[in-house]
């Protein structure tokens, strides 16, 4: 036997570092086949009608350091199979193996390989270890013509996997937490293209390059993923990104996920050629009479004629054709355009702005249009700025897309919009351009005003346009960030936004983008809640434009009747139910601070308080909290609170026991976020406003409050917001003088805020 058990002997690989990621996959796949040769000889001495045989990635000779081991025992008609077999697995089960394994005669496999796919597409790959290597030949000869003769079959239930794998596992390309095996443009359609090709499907040899090169860059991310997390998983989550990019040499993990998103998309573009070439010849011949001379549809795809370099208005004209028809840009057409296309004037010709602008009404539909140009680098000549955004990750869990992923998706959900807005041109450009300038040095907005002006004017809209464009982009998080940490039942708030937008036209188009951008930014950027905030913030920003300065339709107040009955009987009650907890007690300092302990001890995270005291004494603290996936007991949570109030409960220790069990996940952003604390004397009309940022952690609001309370403040409400890894919580507060806060005063508060956040860290 080997010198060693194989865990010894891969752990020998594994931690070896002279070797590559590069090269880890097939000295695995030697190691392995060393000491399983050397087992199969002890254990199986009569050769003759059996055979160890290597499936699957291990076939390939392609183990990653968390890989199942998939092997095959393949005899011919021999009694004693089965002990021979339990003598290969049962050591490989007591050293802890996965084992996908097998054992059939050669009849069998045949049998079970001409119906199920997985089997059929394993033997592809298959490999000897030990054993009778003509029996090994016979059953992969007799699998490859079988693979054959039915290839059209197994192309179509090949290419039906590859899509419901693509749904189930989303893009490589543009999420921020990609599959790398499963998902589109992974490692598993690099597979299944060779596994088509082997059925007779002709790839260009310069693809085949291009498939490789690229695999060999998702490859060496899934390796190294394995090797530094040492468990099973391919979904390159936000905590591995920085680790892996350092085994790979990359100065970061930015610098990762962009070598990682740029492989992913050639391999999708491929793959989805592939496929779509299979459909092409299978189905009937699509018939579209197109407007645009010049243009054509031969073999269901539009094939250009005419000569971009002479007509530099072609490639938006195929480009909208597309996007109406369906059909795809014919891949040669594309080349064309990555050959001959020439750079716009500026300004732009006439219709060009047009043509634009109606590609982007497309939706969804003009997504994968917009994205085979750019996959070319033909958009990026209509559009220079694009560049920079081009497969560029937002790495925190806030963002579901790359940068140009997330703009694409904000312009497909803007074109459901256009029919609450006056100007939509306006708000699909807006769209296409929010974020443009996150791909450059500095701040973002400040950036892409200056972007989005330029763009506007080289497209031919005239300075008002231009300017109101600018303002969008200036002002595109204004309503969302009002919305959820302003109290918008104070009319300085709804003042200050009204000022802003200046008219209720440019708010329409502001409240439309709000949607579409946070829709496409992901599920905790926009739901419920948040939607119903920002429509109340909207519409009472509108009433206020269109009056005499006060509002008509305000937010209701959360001090109902029922409410203030239980205040007038002047005792301690605590309600909870649906998403809502509710405290009315005798006012003195803490109670606010003492209820968010209970609700941290519970893990229950808050997304808005309100507070209020009346002049009889009582107070009313009020928390509306994220509803977890599994139902609230709110007997035990009702029976926290009460006690807390009371000071039955340690409340800080509890809270750093519970820290220490259940601690979030370290990395849910690219950087860590620093503390600040901000006060804010102009945007609420009797109070003092401090907005607190800092890093999420569990009881945050529960030491922030009780440090405010300390320092001899009342809270009147709270906004609480967590965004990604980052909580923006906004404090409205008195003092014992009054709303305004001495210099002094706001140093000293500064002081123990900042204190307070270091028990969480």
């Amino acid at each position: 036997m080997a010198d060693g058990s194989l865990v010894e002997l891969r752990e020998n690989v594994i931690s070896n570092e002279a070797l590559s990621a590069r090269e880890i996959p097939k000295a695995l796949s030697d190691v392995t086949d060393e000491f399983l040769a050397e087992l199969y000889v002890t254990q199986i001495q009569n050769n003759d009608g059996v055979a160890l045989v290597a499936l699957g990635g291990y076939g390939r000779a392609e183990l990653c350091p968390s890989s199942d081991l998939d092997l095959m025992l393949i005899h011919k008609d021999r009694d004693d199979i089965d002990s021979l077999a339990d003598r290969l697995w049962y050591p490989l089960w007591n050293e802890g193996f996965r084992l996908g394994h097998s054992v059939r005669s050669v009849d069998q496999t045949l049998r079970l390989a001409s119906t199920d796919l997985e089997t059929a597409t394993s033997l592809l790959n298959g490999r000897l270890i030990a054993g009778d290597s003509d029996l090994l030949q016979d059953l992969l000869a007799r699998n490859e013509e079988q693979w054959v003769a039915h290839g059209l079959d197994r192309l179509d239930e090949l290419a039906r996997n590859v899509r419901r794998r693509h749904l189930l596992s989303g893009e490589v390309a543009f999420l921020l937490e990609p599959d790398l095996k499963e998902g589109r443009g992974g490692l598993r359609d690099v597979h299944a293209i060779n596994w088509a090709v082997r059925a007779g499907v002709e790839v260009p040899v310069h693809d085949h390059e291009r498939l490789a090169e690229a695999y060999e860059v998702l490859l060496e991310a899934r390796v190294e993923l394995h090797r530094l997390s040492r468990k099973r998983g391919d979904v390159l989550l936000l905590e591995d990104q920085e680790s892996v990019a350092a085994a790979l040499g990359d100065r970061d993990a930015d610098v990762l996920m962009g070598r990682v998103a740029s492989a992913a998309r050639t391999v999708a573009y491929l793959s989805d050629e592939t496929w779509r070439h299979l459909d092409r010849e299978s189905a009937e011949a699509v018939s579209v009479e197109l407007e645009v001379s010049g243009l054509t549809v031969t073999d269901s795809e539009i094939l250009v004629l005419g000569d971009p370099s002479t007509d530099p208005l072609l490639v938006l004209y195929a480009a909208v054709q597309a996007m109406h028809s369906g059909l795809p840009l014919a891949r040669e057409s594309l080349r064309l355009f990555a050959d001959r296309q020439v750079d716009l004037p500026d300004p732009w010709p006439q219709g060009a702005r047009d043509l634009f602008v109606e590609l982007l009404k497309g939706g969804q539909r003009s997504i994968p249009v917009i994205e085979s140009l750019d996959y070319f680098e033909v958009w990026t000549r209509l559009l220079p700025e694009w560049t920079p955004n081009r497969s560029r990750p937002q790495r925190n869990v806030y963002h579901r897309f790359t940068v140009d992923r997330h703009l694409l998706e904000t312009v497909a959900e803007a074109a459901r919009l256009t029919h609450r807005v006056q100007r939509p041109d306006l708000l699909l450009v807006a769209a296409l351009l929010h974020d443009v300038g996150k791909g450059y040095p500095g701040d973002h907005t400040e950036v892409g005003m200056g972007l989005i002006a330029s763009i506007a004017s080289r497209c031919g809209f005239p300075k008002e346009d231009v300017d109101l464009l600018s303002r969008l982009v200036e002002n595109h998080l204004l309503l969302p960030d009002t919305a959820t940490r302003r109290d918008l039942e104070d009319l300085q708030t709804i003042r200050t936004v009204a000022e802003k937008v200046e008219t209720v036209e440019f708010l329409e188009l502001l409240a439309a983008l709000t949607e579409a951008d946070s829709i496409a930014t992901g599920p905790t950027a926009w739901g419920d809640w948040k939607a119903h905030l920002v429509e109340t913030l909207t519409e009472a920003t509108a009433d206020f434009m269109s009056s005499d300065g006060s509002i008509r339709r305000r937010r209701r107040s959360f001090i109902t009747e029922e409410i203030e009955a239980l205040m007038a009987e002047e005792e301690t009650v605590v309600q909870g139910s649906g998403d809502t907890v509710t405290i009315v007690a005798h006012d003195r300092a803490g109670i606010f601070s003492r209820a968010a302990g209970a609700l941290a001890l519970r893990g229950l995270d808050v997304l808005q308080a309100d507070a209020y005291s009346s002049d009889a004494g009582m107070a009313v603290s009020q928390f509306r909290v994220v509803v977890p996936d599994t139902p609230v007991d709110w007997d035990r949570v009702i029976d926290d609170v009460y006690q807390c109030l009371h000071g039955h409960l340690a409340i800080d220790a509890r809270i750093a026991e519970r820290a220490r069990v259940y601690r979030r996940r370290t990395a849910l952003a690219a950087k860590q976020v620093g503390t600040s604390v901000v006060f804010d004397v102009e945007s609420a009309t009797d109070a003092t406003i401090i907005e607190v940022r800092t890093e999420d952690h569990i009881g945050v609001l529960y030491h922030l409050t009780r440090a405010i309370a300390e320092m001899g403040l009342d809270i009147r409400s709270a906004k609480i917001q967590t965004i990604s890894n980052e909580v923006v919580d906004a404090f409205y507060v008195t003092g014992s003088d009054g709303p305004a806060l001495g210099d002094l005063h706001r140093r000293e508060i500064e002081a123990a805020l900042r204190y307070s956040l270091k028990k969480v860290e």
